[in-house]
């Protein structure tokens, strides 16, 4: 995937702010190392880190041996990869809360001629400052594009005020910002099924389809996020951003042309139609003991270490008011410590009109398609088949899948890591994946109302058991509208 226009220049120099934190060695530097052992970056390009860590150019390098010795497979270790990845690493320290240290971080940056990318992943209230000190010190000219990790705020007015902050030195189409669900290989594939195959489109729609499910579903507590997740909670950290993503390009209108401005554009006008929710379509929870992956765990409050009514669980009925989806629930459905790892689209086609086999075999199931994320990456359509069988007064049909697997059909290609094209795109200067400001505002203006209903309401979350599918209430969500969640 690449729109990248002609008048786009591929950069060569990467700065990437937050360089030593967790995501820098988990993701950052193991996703710029693949680009650079498949040839995919320039030789000649450049990977500055900085961050409040004191340490050089040699230091920053061995740190990042250390990471990519414990993030990369086995394979793509092996020759002088590492030490030729590691001759591109070079390092400033930076207290970024203060102008004062960016003339020496420019100084490192030296000629930015060739172009600069920065990846700003840092906490939120150094946004502004950020921002500030890189116009001070010369980095924020026409050739610097600037890539923002989330969260973009707690809410509507925090969000507006980084935009404007960030806007304040970057036009639009030089800031990228990232969500990186975008860049997994089977979210991309969900605008190939749909508008690479004439199969589905003309169904995809409420004509044909009864309600869409959403889920994306963790084992795992607080796993070293405790405080940025008890200021956080379920809705913000997964609804507002990857799950209402998700469901802009389920449910987009085809776009005109396979760009970034044609893309973003259906899928805010998703957004925008999304209908305030009403009491009684969205349910809260937190889990409790329990017990995960065969080990007795205990409650979010005891993972904490203090009382919190902040929620692990939301389940949301939403519907978007529009022709093609008039009266189509969509179920979202997100939360820790859950039965299992699962990230999942299941769109729930409508019964047949007329069921010709009735009286000979009884009910028929209606067609559903899986859309698997993770832990596999799987589309699966479940449809209706005849048993083998001489039977003469009956004819036994039963449910059975057709199955693609993506790893299997493209067996021998690499699977990559979701920020290797977020990082590459940002370096070319495609925003296609990347999602654009009015997208973040209409995503907040309806996860604000959600948080006003819930404050009206003054509840605690409904308790759950760590290993379970999640409260009650949210298996009754999809229930009193007599259907159930995919499980």
């Amino acid at each position: 995937m690449n729109t990248l226009s002609k008048s786009a220049q591929r950069h060569a120099t990467i700065l990437l702010f937050g360089a030593t934190g967790d995501l820098a060695q988990r993701m950052l530097l193991p996703s710029l190392f693949a680009l650079h052992a498949d040839g995919l970056i320039a030789p000649d390009l450049r990977i500055i880190g900085t961050a409040r860590t004191p340490l050089d150019d040699a230091g920053f390098r061995e740190l990042a041996r250390a990471a990519l010795e414990k993030h990369l497979p086995d394979d793509r270790k092996a020759g002088d990869r590492l030490h030729a990845f590691s001759s591109r690493l070079y390092y400033q320290p930076l207290d970024a809360s203060t102008v004062e240290g960016f003339d020496r971080l420019a100084a490192k940056a030296g000629d930015i001629s060739g172009g600069l990318s920065i990846v700003l992943s840092t906490a939120p209230s150094l946004f502004e400052p950020t921002i500030k000190g890189l116009a001070s010190a010369g980095l924020a000219g026409d050739n610097v594009r600037i890539g923002l990790e989330k969260p973009l705020g707690t809410n509507f007015i925090s969000s507006a005020k980084i935009n404007d902050a960030v806007s304040a030195a970057f036009p639009e189409h030089r800031i990228f910002r990232i969500d990186h669900y975008l860049g997994k290989e089977t979210v991309q594939n969900l605008m190939a099924l749909r508008f690479g195959n004439m199969l589905f489109e003309p169904v995809w729609n409420s004509a044909h389809v009864d309600h869409v499910q959403i889920t994306v579903s963790e084992t795992v507590g607080l796993e070293g996020r405790a405080d940025f997740y008890d200021g956080a909670g379920a809705l913000r950290d997964m609804v507002q951003n990857h799950m209402l993503q998700l469901l802009a390009l389920i449910a987009m209108e085809p776009p005109g042309a396979f760009d970034a401005t044609a893309i973003r554009d259906e899928k805010v006008k998703v957004l925008r139609a999304l209908r305030p929710l009403s009491e009684g379509d969205c349910v809260r929870g937190q889990y409790g003991p329990g017990t995960s992956s065969a080990k007795s765990v205990p409650g979010y409050e005891g993972d904490l270490g203090k009382p919190s009514d902040t929620e692990t669980f939301v389940a949301l009925r939403a519907r978007i008011d529009n022709w093609r989806w008039h009266g189509v629930p969509f179920y979202l459905r997100t939360g820790k410590r859950m039965a299992e790892r699962r990230s999942e689209i299941v769109v729930q086609f409508k019964s047949v009109p007329h069921n010709i086999f009735k009286g000979r075999y009884g009910k028929l199931q209606a067609n559903t398609l899986i859309i698997r994320l993770q832990p596999e990456e799987y589309v699966r359509l479940l449809v209706m088949a005849k048993e083998p069988g001489l039977e003469r007064e009956r004819v036994i049909l039963r449910e059975v899948p057709l199955d693609l697997s993506l790893s299997e059909a493209f067996h021998g290609s690499r699977r990559r890591i979701a920020y290797e094209r977020l990082l590459l795109d940002l370096v070319e200067g495609d925003q296609t994946l990347f999602v654009r400001r009015d997208e973040v505002e209409a995503q907040w203006r309806w996860v604000d109302a959600i948080r006003r209903i819930w404050a009206e309401q003054a509840e605690a979350p409904k308790g759950y058991t760590a290993g379970s599918w999640g409260p009650v209430a949210g298996l009754a969500l999809t229930e009193r509208d007599g259907r159930s969640w995919h499980e």
